[in-house]
């Protein structure tokens, strides 16, 4: 009998030390994702600091060209071309802008080139979401600034969970768009055909990844590793 009731102590024991083991481990994880959400907050917060300084330009009229897989185009019928095939969380997209994007954008400006942005989206949902945004700023001659605002914050991290609605809704702020129907646009995914389209075009036109680009309608290849806007700029010329 005492052997018996020291057993049966001795589960009670084993039984609480477990539910203190699950307690804690409960405890813990919880913890964990209470500061995992803290410390995205925290990043988003230091990634929009970024733009506290961001100047939007005027705006400047696109249409999408749906024979040219949904392309974004700017001075449709100028003597020159240029197609840029980009995707929001490609990396080296990031760089290509930070390189080449004041000479495309005054390229845009005055008018001196037709120039395309083709918003490939096939690095996940939030390359997604993030292309509905850009269409949605295009519809308000934002594009360019979006654009812009877009890359400098963008996560070091593909699917990383920035690319929410809020945060492009809050990137649009930045860029100018403080409108409802932009705001709208985004939480409705109301240009997600756009988005398919210009995905589904990549075949056609054979563009195999992001950053791609064609000078009347032949394909840029680098000479360098690197994105030099010298070289960007020649090749510009040249075609």
């Amino acid at each position: 009998m005492a052997k018996q009731a020291k057993a049966t102590k001795s589960s009670g024991g084993d039984k609480f030390t477990r539910w203190l083991v699950i307690g804690m481990v409960t405890l813990v994880v919880a913890s964990g994702a209470i500061f995992s959400v803290v410390g995205e907050k925290s990043k988003a917060n230091e990634s929009f600091a970024i733009l506290s300084d961001f100047k939007p330009g005027p705006t400047v009229v696109s249409t999408v060209d749906e024979a040219n897989g949904a392309g974004i185009t700017f001075n449709n019928g100028a003597a020159k071309t240029i197609d840029i095939w980009e995707d929001p969380q490609c990396p080296v997209c990031s760089s290509f802008e930070q390189a080449n994007g004041e000479f495309i954008d005054e390229l845009v400006r005055t008018k001196r080139a037709n120039v395309v942005y083709h918003v490939v989206s096939f690095l996940g949902n939030e390359s997604v979401a993030a292309a509905n945004a850009a269409y949605c700023a295009a519809d308000e001659g934002r594009y360019l600034d979006f654009h812009k605002a877009m890359y400098l914050v963008q996560p070091a991290l593909e699917n990383s969970g920035f690319y929410s609605t809020e945060n492009l809704i809050k990137i649009g702020s930045y860029a100018g768009l403080t409108t409802q129907s932009f705001s709208d646009c985004v939480t409705k995914g109301s240009k997600l055909d756009k988005v398919k389209a210009a995905y589904e075009s990549m075949a056609k036109y054979n563009v195999q990844g992001t950053p791609t680009v064609f000078f009347n309608g032949k394909k840029w290849e680098r000479q360098n590793n690197a994105f030099l806007p010298s070289e960007f700029a020649a090749a510009f010329e040249a075609n």
